[in-house]
Formats: C-alpha cells, sequence, structure tokens
C-alpha cells in the first residue's frame, strides 16, 4: 500500500511534551519539536534537564530539574488556561522516577480523553538498562495502565511484555499483551528478528483491534549512530495519528521521514541529526509500502 501525504486540512492539535533539552544537537524536545511543528501542530515544551549536549558525548555540563521546578511550570501552565487546551501528551527519557509520577498527576490535570504518547525510554539491545533504577518498573507497573500510545524498541518491549523477541510472531504477540494492559497502540520502532536482512530494519505498528503493519528500510551503518532519533520517531507518529491518519499510513509517513532523515545525515557525515535538511521529509514523506499483517 501506498499513500499521500497531504495532512494539512487535518486541524491544528495541542502537544504538551515533556521532554530533556540539550543546547547543542538533537534529542528529548530538540528532536520532538520540529517535526510536530512542520506536520502543523502547536508544541508546548517543558524540559526536564538543560544539558550542554547529550549524554552519548561522554562528557556534558548543565543540570537535571528538580521535581519542584517541573511541578511549578506546569502551575504556571494551568493559571494560564493552557493545561485545559491540550490535545496530547508526550514524554521521553525520565531523569528520575519522580518526574514520572508527575506525569501521571499531569494527566488528572489535562482534558478527558488526552492521549498520552509514553516513549518509554530505558535502555537498548546491546547497551541494557541505561536508567536509574526505578524507572524501568515505574514503565512497567504504572505508566502501561494509562499510556494511549507506546513506542518502544525491541529491548524496551521484551522487558514491557516480559518475553523475548526472535520471530516475527513473538513481536507480534508482545505488542498483544501490551495491549491487554492499557495501551491502545504500540509502535515499535526497530525490529530485528529471524527473518530480518542482514541491510534492513522494520517497524512494526499495532492497534488494540487486532490491525497490525510491518514496514521495512535499508539499515543504514553509522559509527557512532546518531541520538535523537527515537525522539523523533516518536514525535512524528504522535502527530500523524493527531492529523487523523490511519495507522497503517501513520508507521508508512513515520518510516519514510525517519528513513530520510538518516539518509541526510549519513550523507552530511554529522554526529547529530540532519533535522533541518530533512524538515520537508517530515512535512511530505515520500510513500512507503507497508505490510498488512
Amino acid at each position: 500500500m501506498f499513500f499521500q501525504a497531504n495532512e494539512a486540512h487535518h486541524a491544528m492539535k495541542q502537544i504538551l511534551s515533556i521532554q530533556s533539552h540539550v543546547a547543542y544537537g538533537y534529542v528529548g524536545n530538540r528532536a520532538a519539536t520540529l517535526p510536530l511543528q512542520r506536520l502543523g501542530h502547536e508544541v508546548t515544551v517543558i524540559n526536564t534537564v538543560q544539558f550542554s549536549n547529550h549524554t552519548g558525548y561522554l562528557k556534558w555540563t548543565g543540570e537535571v530539574f528538580s521535581a519542584a521546578h517541573i511541578e511549578s511550570i506546569l502551575d504556571g501552565l494551568e493559571s494560564l488556561g493552557a493545561l485545559g487546551k491540550m490535545d496530547a501528551l508526550l514524554t521521553g527519557y525520565l531523569g528520575d522516577p519522580a518526574i514520572g509520577d508527575i506525569i501521571l498527576s499531569v494527566l488528572d490535570r489535562l482534558p478527558q480523553g488526552t492521549r498520552w504518547l509514553c516513549d518509554p525510554v530505558m535502555g537498548d539491545v546491546g547497551r541494557g538498562f541505561f536508567v536509574r533504577p526505578g524507572i524501568p518498573d515505574y514503565f512497567r507497573e504504572k505508566a502501561l495502565a494509562r499510556a494511549s500510545i507506546i513506542t518502544p524498541n525491541q529491548f524496551e518491549l521484551e522487558y514491557l511484555a516480559g518475553r523475548q523477541i526472535l520471530t516475527l510472531e513473538d513481536a507480534r504477540a508482545a505488542c498483544r499483551m501490551i495491549h491487554e494492559i492499557g495501551p491502545e497502540t504500540v509502535l515499535l520502532t526497530s525490529l530485528i528478528h529471524d527473518g530480518t536482512r542482514d541491510d534492513e530494519i522494520q517497524m512494526l505498528a499495532s492497534s488494540k483491534s487486532g490491525e497490525q503493519f510491518l514496514a521495512t528500510t535499508p539499515r543504514l551503518q553509522f559509527d557512532p549512530a546518531p541520538n535523537g532519533a527515537g525522539d523523533c520517531t516518536s514525535a512524528l507518529f504522535l502527530g500523524h495519528i493527531l492529523s487523523g491518519a490511519p495507522l497503517d499510513q501513520a508507521l508508512s509517513k513515520t518510516a519514510s521521514s525517519i528513513f530520510a532523515l538518516f539518509e541526510k545525515t549519513l550523507a552530511a557525515g554529522r554526529r547529530e541529526l540532519n533535522m533541518i535538511a530533512a524538515q520537508d521529509d517530515f512535512a511530505r514523506p515520500a510513500p512507503l509500502a507497508v505490510t498488512t499483517l
């Protein structure tokens, strides 16, 4: 199936994004805001940290904001009436489990029916967990029951579902297990199984209704891999869902845009995602075939 990329006729949505911030580069809110804006949405940003650069460089300056700081920003937004206008909540990396509890309380201050896209950032294949103790438990024991959409990588989905993913059917079954806990939609952002070729990578989108779709793109080789791609992926997927795209179209457009971003980043020889060069690929992604499972 192929899709056209014009969603401009859909109404602008209001999104509250609570994530990290870096002065240099593109991770967290820096990787999420531009894609959402290019899709025609308004983004209200709360930064959980302010660092000079992302931690992939192994050294950085800045600070993690306290839970009290985040609460203060939320109180200010609420006094303006801004929280009552939100259509969606977007969250990613949590510096501290206390921020996770604040996010749960935020849901109770947003309009009923507000969709929460939770990117359960915890770790990755080969690296294992890289977050503070308590955060994996938070995602599995608290966040899953409240989230509308989750966007785990393969390592994170294995942990959340409590099962290893070796085959495509393993991945599909893991998604179904997650739906039973709460989320309407699961986007598995990086899937490699026993049927995946060495030169490709896949994304799997799954709905509680039973629909499941697979997107396949070439696997580009980076050394080191750029940080922030997951944050950008989650933002794009949420943006397309909020614009009214069905699940298969949202998957197609997201996978197409991320591959274009990777292509432009690799061509430029950059350590950071080449976000500005790829911005038109966010707004008008090239058609990409997806498979109905």
